[in-house]
């Protein structure tokens, strides 16, 4: 039913006892196929530069606003830039299959006041692509940020980027529509597409990923039993 005011006026929910969620720690987050540590050049480096030559076509910095990068002191600016950051604030990605860090992902726009959060700047290296490491690390964030306290969790792209469109309802991110010409980046226009999932939705969307990441879900060649997005996909509320 429809809140009114004094005034006969519809307002939104009440939220009788809403706080504002701290800010994430800058801290580990561990879990089964992956860990995410605080991007550290010094510690993450190598890896992460050895993880980029694997992509020498450049397509996995396509729709990024930075990179690809030929030299090594462009990337290390990149990461020392990244790492002094505090929002976006970065983790680097450890796959516990390879034990090096194999990309980053970072918690951005972070509004305690609003409640919101957003995941965004992923870049996973090529071995990452579509592993259950890539898909913890998303898992490992979304626990994050709820278990905070936050209301909302967003997802933004390209519009054009087709893959992260699929990626972000996959992994639960409901289709909320596109905001036209919103970015310039890389001497283009980008129209930029957001998804969102809510406080309401995270405890089925955790059983979801629970049950997509036990190793029960995969048989002896590493093949999932059970799809993610069959998993999530009773939790969309738009689909785009």
């Amino acid at each position: 039913m429809t809140r009114l005011n004094d005034l006969g006026q519809p307002i939104g929910e009440a939220l009788p006892d809403w706080t504002p969620p701290p800010v994430p720690a800058r801290a580990p987050l561990t879990g089964r196929w992956a860990s995410l540590e605080p991007l550290d050049p010094a510690a993450h480096g190598d890896d992460l530069w050895e993880a980029a030559q694997l992509d020498p076509e450049g397509r996995t910095w396509t729709w990024l606003g930075d990179g690809p990068f030929a030299e090594r002191a462009e990337f290390d600016a990149l990461l020392a830039r990244n790492a002094a950051s505090a929002d976006p604030m970065f983790f680097a990605l450890r796959s516990a299959a390879t034990g090096r860090a194999e990309g980053w992902c970072s918690l951005m726009r972070i509004t305690p006041g609003a409640g919101t959060i957003e995941v965004g700047w992923i870049w996973w290296g090529p071995r990452m692509q579509r592993t259950p490491a890539a898909t913890e690390a998303i898992f490992l964030l979304m626990r994050e940020v709820f278990g905070l306290g936050y209301r909302r969790f967003e997802w933004k792209c390209d519009t054009l980027n087709a893959a992260s469109r699929a990626a972000a309802m996959r992994f639960g991110f409901s289709y909320e529509g596109v905001f036209r010409q919103a970015v310039v980046y890389k001497g283009r226009s980008r129209d930029t597409a957001w998804y969102a999932m809510i406080d309401k939705e995270a405890p089925a969307l955790e059983r979801a990923y629970a049950a997509w990441l036990d190793p029960a879900n995969f048989d002896e060649a590493d093949a999932q039993k059970r799809r993610l997005a069959d998993l999530t996909a009773p939790v969309l509320v738009a689909r785009g």
